[in-house]
């Protein structure tokens, strides 16, 4: 068949509508753990740099300032930023298989090869390659968990998925606080120790990755219908119960030789979405700056303002994470039965809120490191279910050709704008060593998770229960 001929062939199938027919079974937990550890494993990068803030600080070595350690999360944020874009646009040229094997190998070797770090300047280069990897992770998994999983579970799973982003927290805060321990280990060995923990929960995922097949919906679209229906067959026989499925649930789409560009991006996001584009890329940076300015520089608060111990800060980390892991958790499931835009706009604006009274307290000198991690861990019990529902929006709400790339873009444009500057900016404040300055910071954050709350509320895309082609046609569909 010439290339003009199969870019005009149509095909017919009824693989999206039996994907979401599906009860969850033995195959969907997989895809949960297998693909999920991005998650933990961001979070124990994040985790280890602000709970070792007062180690590297204190390195004969390294002797970082405060404002190198803000600069060297900024340098994470950077990578991710570049491994989401990169990695992002191979991921819907390739495959999500091939891209999320290859992403956690860089993770790995950039992670470890930070233990060996010996100058801020090696310091940062290492922390951009792990970015860059957890970057790509976040589009080539974001992707796949979306086209895997039945659309009623959809809204929880990717809510619960991005929570587990607090069990990494959680590693990382004790990891720090046992590694740190200098009985146990000298002050320049325990922080290079502790960035062996991500390759250590990492390699195993690589074996475990192998069992997970490629997205049936980016086979069809890819006209490896043949593929395709072996791997939804094997799915099938091991489900406890297959739904009845209406006669009108086929799809027809057009088979395209070439791979997907920027065009078909540009298409989706500005001439067919473009609201949508709005609302992601509000949602996206009110997140991005909210977290990474506040969380990035929590060990410094703790250590400046309230005379918390280096060794220490992983204790006040575990309460703040269980927190950050309990939102999603046991809020997700109303983000499929009372929906998206309601929980959405309400999670921003109840933590918007919270954070705000919170700034107004840390002023007054009301806190102390206990009371703060409490309000931290009641802002954040509803700051992760938005924060993560940011992620839930960008990835269902655009065509399937152009997933993983759009998921790239907005957590690129997001993080630049919001995440980059932000860990940096704070680390800037915290060195003046003012309440007052600290709190402008965190009332801007709350700030800018009001305008999401109102944004989403105005604009919000009720996608709950949905099938993805329903929320967004494929480009390439057949009228």
């Amino acid at each position: 068949m010439a290339v003009s001929e199969h870019a005009r062939a149509v095909v017919e199938t009824d693989i999206p509508a039996r994907l979401d027919r599906l009860d969850w079974c033995r195959f969907h937990t997989l895809v949960l753990v297998a693909l999920g550890i991005t998650w933990v494993l961001d979070g124990l990068e994040v985790t280890l740099v602000g709970a070792l803030a007062g180690a590297l600080q204190a390195s004969p070595s390294l002797h970082f300032s405060a404002a190198e350690v803000g600069a060297s999360a900024s340098a994470y944020l950077a990578g991710a930023v570049s491994g989401a874009l990169f990695f992002g646009w191979l991921t819907d040229r390739l495959g999500r298989k091939r891209l999320f094997t290859i992403t956690l190998g860089v993770y790995l070797v950039a992670t470890a090869l930070s233990a060996f770090s010996f100058d801020f300047a090696t310091f940062a280069v290492f922390r951009f390659l792990t970015g860059a990897g957890i970057g790509g992770e976040y589009t080539a998994i974001n992707s796949a968990i979306q086209e895997l999983i039945p659309a009623r579970y959809r809204g929880r799973t990717d809510l619960l998925v991005n929570g587990s982003f607090w069990i990494g927290a959680a590693l990382g805060a004790l990891g720090a606080v046992v590694l740190l321990d200098p009985r146990l280990l000298p002050i320049d060995i325990g922080w290079r120790v502790a960035f062996g923990i991500g390759a250590v929960l990492g390699v195993p995922i690589l074996y475990l990755r192998r069992f997970v097949p490629e997205s049936p919906r980016w086979l069809m679209l890819h006209g490896r219908l043949e593929e395709a229906e072996r791997v939804l067959a094997s799915v099938e026989c091991h489900a406890p119960r297959v739904r009845t499925m209406a006669a009108a649930t086929r799809i027809r789409l057009h088979l395209r030789e070439r791979g997907t560009g920027m065009v078909d991006l540009a298409r989706s996001l500005f001439r067919l979405y473009p609201r949508r584009s709005v609302l992601g890329l509000v949602l996206m940076t009110s997140q991005a700056f909210f977290y990474n300015a506040i969380f990035f520089t929590y060990a410094l608060v703790l250590g400046r303002f309230f005379g918390v111990a280096t060794d220490r800060v992983g204790l006040y980390i575990l309460p703040f994470a269980a927190g950050n892991f309990l939102g999603p958790l046991l809020l997700g499931r109303w983000f499929d039965t009372l929906g998206r835009r309601v929980m959405i706009a309400g999670t921003y604006a109840i933590s918007g809120l919270l954070l705000l009274g919170s700034a107004y307290l840390f002023v007054e000198r009301v806190f102390d490191a206990t009371t703060m991690t409490i309000a931290w861990s009641l802002v954040f019990f509803f700051a992760s279910a938005a924060a993560s529902s940011a992620y839930l929006t960008v990835s269902e709400s655009f065509p399937l050709e152009v997933r993983a790339l759009a998921i790239a873009v907005f957590y690129a444009l997001g993080t630049a704008i919001g995440g980059i500057a932000g860990p940096w900016l704070f680390g800037v404040l915290i060195g003046t060593g003012e309440h007052s300055a600290i709190a402008m910071g965190y009332a801007f954050g709350a700030i800018l998770m009001l305008v999401a709350a109102a944004t989403e509320a105005c604009i919000g895309v009720a996608a709950e229960r949905r099938p993805l082609e329903d929320v967004a046609a494929p480009l390439s569909h057949a009228d």
